[in-house]
């Protein structure tokens, strides 16, 4: 073999090496953060009123706490989330994977100390640990949404303007309930909506009517082939809502997490764990 042939073909296999080698300490989800990164989304909207442009939304869901997810983790995401200095904490559900883990994660979490609140829904691990979590939160001030909605007036410190959003929570988001889901509509008035709901599957099997919707459950799949093959889902819609930003049938935005613990076994590859941050954008004249 000439010798120029063979040094292309060693620097090809370096290369290859170096590119597998990165891809790979990549999907490991290595991060002093205790999740593997932390997702940014912008949401432009004509319902986002122009007092609330830049309002910021910290969303984390399935912890499946303690887990691969343990205490050390916990602390360091607890830290990560008061730096980023949300508006408000969203929580989607999936929480602990031991009875007696629940007040010691409830009690982090409320250390973020998110300006407008912290609301929650469950999943549907949470169902046999109900009356305990549900007791858990209103001991730390966070809030469930249990098929309701609140509004949440917002006063803009720059502009001295007021505006106002909707959220909206289930918490059995496995089971059809379009009446809930139509009445969103009503809910916001010109107003955005947003839908906190465990599973994405919601918003498309009962046609939702909320601007955004922010789901988990599906772990991001977990465990996937550089992104090339999922082997599990957990949705009914395949990987349609698997992870990410994407659009229901009838045009609502839904933005599934991938989650921060995990279940069943306790490993990631190729799908790090991950803070969602939700910066409000307006669209509105000024």
């Amino acid at each position: 073999m000439r010798q120029p042939v063979r040094s292309l073909l060693i620097h090809l296999q370096k290369t290859a090496f170096l590119a597998l080698l990165s891809l790979l300490v990549s999907c490991a989800s290595l991060s002093p953060d205790g999740v593997g990164r932390v997702k940014r989304y912008l949401f432009a909207h004509e319902t986002v009123q122009p007092a609330i442009d830049g309002y910021k939304i910290a969303f984390i869901s399935d912890l499946h706490y303690p887990s691969l997810f343990n205490h050390k983790r916990l602390q360091k995401l607890v830290h990560k989330l008061q730096e980023e200095s949300p508006d408000m904490l969203l929580l989607g559900g999936d929480y602990v994977t031991v009875n007696d883990s629940i007040d010691a994660l409830f009690k982090s979490l409320s250390a973020v100390n998110a300006t407008y609140g912290t609301y929650a829904v469950l999943g549907n691990h949470d169902v046999k640990n109900r009356e305990l979590i549900t007791e858990s939160m209103n001991r730390y001030g966070i809030e469930l949404l249990d098929g309701v909605a609140e509004s949440i007036l917002v006063e803009n410190g720059f502009s001295g303007e007021t505006g106002e959003f909707s959220i909206a929570g289930v918490s059995n988001s496995f089971a059809s309930d379009s009446m809930f889901a139509q009445c969103l509509e009503k809910v916001g008035g010109s107003g955005l909506v947003i839908l906190l709901c465990h599973t994405p599957d919601f918003a498309e099997r009962n046609s939702v009517a909320a601007d955004l919707v922010l789901s988990g459950h599906t772990h991001g799949g977990q465990v996937s082939f550089f992104g090339l093959y999922t082997p599990v889902s957990n949705s009914r819609y395949g990987n349609r809502f698997l992870r990410g930003m994407n659009s229901t049938t009838v045009g609502s935005t839904v933005i599934t997490t991938n989650g921060v613990g995990t279940s069943r076994r306790k490993v990631r590859f190729c799908v790090p764990s991950e803070i969602v941050i939700v910066t409000l954008r307006s669209k509105c004249d000024r």
